[in-house]
């Protein structure tokens, strides 16, 4: 059953169809990405920055919510997932000696809600920790975690209504789509390392009925939630915000690869990445960053650096495992990658990175966050390993 449902409906994905503040200059592709010493020296020294910065946000992140200081909350997780990445790549111990210090300090824990999407991303890192060093116990406090969600799945309407307090109830599942980077791939991954095939099973569920809910197959792109179905921005256009739909282009990067090459599902993934990319490829900015609010005015939007992060890496991925044409695909890499670049401040932090939101919203040049870093490593991180490819 799931491999004709998946192969149905990649075969349905391939045949179916701000305030401007400033107009950007035009920049021109690069012709080839730096070499790869030189991106790993960048990520180094903004993974760097960051360690550097744990301490005292509230300093360099204006009206700081008072989890953005948990290590496990999918502000500061999404940070610590994309290390991860920096580790399996530097030769320097001191980003390992962080992860496992971190998580040891945590006792492994997941994030304080059952359910919630964003409460599980942490548990990427874990499972990296529990390769590299802390062994089984890293898993064990996931483990039964998801155990109780497995034996009492949630069940809810997916209509995201604003509650008086608290979260919606709709979020018990996946009912907007940045729960698709924060929950699936950790997931898919604990499947791979235990090869309990449960975790899977639950995931491809919750992700089919999140994507029939919020993917709108004549844009492919993803609504943020239901609350956007009918909002239309300045010029009458959709409302596709460059984050949610980077949130899940990213993530679709991440889960592919823990997919088992023979896994009937994974037709299903391929393809919704697949259909992604080539929409937003046609949605870069010429300055090499995607606006805000993807379908806006894109000559007169202001940059943003996180979405254009998750876009540069997903990209980037795909292009090195041979899903995307290279000669098609190199130039919105370069670009994006030399945009990213511009973002870095003065000090040493990323700029431009869109505050905690849930739709476009205004930008500006000191503006930092830790997911913001995050899509910048793991941005790094794919560019690197397509560097100096021949």
């Amino acid at each position: 059953m799931v491999s004709k449902l998946a192969g149905a409906f990649a075969a349905l994905l391939l045949t179916a169809g701000a305030q401007a503040v400033a107009i950007p200059t035009a920049q021109a592709a690069p012709a080839k990405l730096p070499a790869r010493a030189e991106i790993l020296a960048s990520m180094e020294r903004m993974a760097d920055w960051q360690l550097a910065h744990l301490d005292n946000i509230s300093s360099y992140i204006p009206l700081a919510r008072p989890s953005l200081s948990n290590p496990r909350d999918w502000q500061q997780a999404t940070f610590w997932v994309a290390l991860t990445n920096v580790a399996d790549r530097s030769k320097s111990p001191r980003y390992r000696d962080a992860i496992l210090a971190m998580g040891r300090a945590q006792n492994w824990q997941l994030g304080g809600r059952v359910f919630h999407a964003d409460d599980h991303l942490i548990g990427w890192t874990w499972l990296w920790a529990s390769r590299n060093g802390a062994g089984p116990e890293a898993l064990a406090p996931m483990k039964a975690r998801f155990e109780q969600i497995l034996a009492a799945p949630p069940v809810s309407s997916l209509e995201f209504i604003n509650p008086t307090s608290g979260d919606p109830e709709c979020t018990i599942r996946w009912c907007w789509c940045d729960a698709l980077f924060m929950a699936p791939p950790t997931l898919y991954a604990l499947q791979k390392e235990t090869g309990d095939k449960r975790y899977g099973d639950f995931a491809h569920k919750e992700y089919v009925a999140a994507t029939d809910y919020l993917y709108d197959r004549s844009d492919h792109l993803y609504y943020r939630d239901s609350r956007f179905f009918t909002q239309r921005g300045a010029h009458g256009e959709k409302l596709y915000w460059s984050r949610g739909n980077g949130w899940v282009i990213s993530g679709l990067a991440r889960l592919i690869p823990v997919l088992d090459k023979k896994d009937p599902r994974r037709p299903y993934y391929i393809a919704l990445y697949k259909q992604m990319a080539a929409k937003l490829l046609t949605l870069q900015r010429e300055n090499g960053y995607w606006a805000p609010s993807l379908l806006g005015d894109l000559k007169t939007a202001q940059d943003e650096s996180s979405g254009t992060g998750f876009f540069v890496h997903a990209l980037a991925w795909g292009v090195k495992e041979g899903y995307l044409p290279r000669a098609q695909y190199m130039p919105a890499i370069t670009k994006g990658w030399a945009a990213l670049n511009r973002a870095i401040q003065p000090d040493g932090r990323l700029g431009w990175v869109q505050q905690v939101s849930y739709m476009p919203d205004a930008v500006a040049a000191a503006d930092t966050q830790f997911y913001g870093v995050g899509a910048y490593l793991l941005a790094g991180s794919a560019v690197y390993d397509l560097a100096d490819r021949k």
